[in-house]
């Protein structure tokens, strides 16, 4: 029976899930996957954290170097986080020929093409199916799955935290502010919540997965980011109202014109599967020309769901002998010859506050018109005396074409346009 060893860098929620998973599960995963998994170093400043967690003190190492100096280890998992230390562990390891498994998103994403480059020249895996979308296995199936397939659109939920937030709105009506308070409260938002709330998160994840279903690296710099912090409960419930619901949704698209990559608040149909996505679940909902739909589901983060992922990784790795790389030349800004569009289509939906006048909407309608911007549904609420509040949401349009009508309805007198929100197609 094959033998692995493993080092576990960082033994924080997501490094004290793996252990556990590892440690746990080493009966099983011999006898249905026929590897022994051993654990055999762990890097760890908080020793009396490995102690708790049952960590022999032998094997805890003091750095980076006793770890990759290791000859009983095969295969060295990073949950450190975060682009400094992480990247010179990675590395070390990478350059000593050990296969390196990683949870990192921000680091796969800023720096796959450095991380690469090293486990080719040293013959070495690098995995990171747990970079993205926590227990859900998104990137073995991109990999392993739907190959077969030109895959021309992914569009999904991949921050919980947001999508926590954005589902207590809906459902209770708190502000933005109380939602965001009780998610801290739970752990699911860091005391500093920017990442998540501003789209970093979801970014990060946008740009590895649609490298990997287009075929050509993505760079995070080409991703269109547009956070939550702005969106009001009010918006919530007149989507509600009209039959939608608010998810951050990441969207990367493979069109005649171009990749779209962008990730931004977009109302969704109730009758869409990515509609009952609550909470902090997370989904993708993948389209390819030979399978249609597929929807994956489940944990986008967590100890043990996030550990489930590194665990599957380890065992991939640790039974196929031949490692893989990416299959487009993966560099730091990409091919050049890849288009991308930024001015996207979409539906709109638009909140205005109206002078309340004779003919006032006709002439909002035609400064609509006049960038071929046709309204789908209209729904007016009465304000106070002189103004009145009009929703709409238009035909798909272009993002150019959408934000030239606020400036000119902005500019006119006629209205002042209170929020702009895309509507997923």
């Amino acid at each position: 029976m094959k033998k692995v060893g493993v080092a576990i860098l960082g033994l924080g929620v997501v490094g004290g899930g793996t252990y556990k998973i590892l440690t746990e599960h080493e009966e099983f995963f011999r006898r249905t996957q026929e590897v022994e998994i051993s654990v055999e170093s762990v890097l760890e400043l908080n020793r009396e954290r490995a102690i708790a967690l049952g960590v022999p003190e032998e094997k805890i190492a003091g750095n980076i170097a006793e770890v990759v100096c290791n000859s009983d280890v095969d295969i060295v998992v990073e949950t450190i986080g975060g682009v400094g230390a992480a990247r010179e562990f990675v590395l070390d390891a990478l350059n000593a020929g050990k296969t390196v498994v990683t949870s990192n998103k921000e680091l796969f994403c800023k720096y796959s093409h450095e991380l690469e480059r090293a486990a080719k020249r040293h013959n070495a895996g690098l995995y990171f199916e747990a970079s993205c979308v926590g227990g859900v296995p998104v990137i073995r199936t991109l990999l392993d799955g739907v190959q077969s397939n030109e895959i021309y659109s992914m569009m999904g939920i991949i921050n919980g935290t947001t999508n926590y937030i954005l589902t207590r709105m809906a459902k209770c009506g708190c502000s933005y502010e109380d939602a965001l308070k009780e998610a801290q409260a739970l752990g699911y938002a860091e005391a500093d919540p920017s990442a998540d709330v501003e789209g970093f998160d979801a970014a990060y994840k946008l740009s590895i997965l649609a490298s990997l279903a287009f075929h050509t690296k993505v760079p995070f710099a080409k991703v269109f980011r547009e956070g939550i912090a702005d969106v009001t409960k009010e918006d919530i419930q007149n989507g509600k109202a009209l039959g939608y619901c608010l998810k951050l949704l990441a969207i990367g698209k493979q069109t005649h014109s171009g990749i779209e990559v962008r990730v931004h608040p977009a109302f969704v149909k109730e009758g869409h599967p990515l509609a009952a996505v609550d909470g902090s679940f997370n989904a993708v909902y993948i389209s390819g020309d030979s399978v249609g739909d597929v929807m994956l589901y489940g944990r986008g983060a967590g100890e043990m769901p996030t550990g489930s992922a590194i665990v599957s990784d380890i065992i991939y790795a640790a039974t196929h002998s031949e490692n893989k790389y990416s299959t487009f030349k993966n560099t730091a800004t990409g091919d050049k010859e890849t288009n991308y569009v930024a001015d996207f289509k979409s539906a709109y939906y638009f909140r205005l506050t109206v002078t309340d006048r004779a003919g006032a909407l006709a002439k909002i309608a035609a400064l609509f018109a006049k960038y071929n911007i046709s309204i789908e549904e209209l729904l007016q609420k009465s304000g106070d005396e002189k103004t009145a509040t009009l929703i709409l949401v238009t035909h798909e349009t272009h993002e150019f074409a959408a934000k030239n009508a606020v400036a000119r309805i902005n500019a006119s007198g006629l209205a002042h346009v209170e929020s702009v929100l895309r509507v997923a197609q």
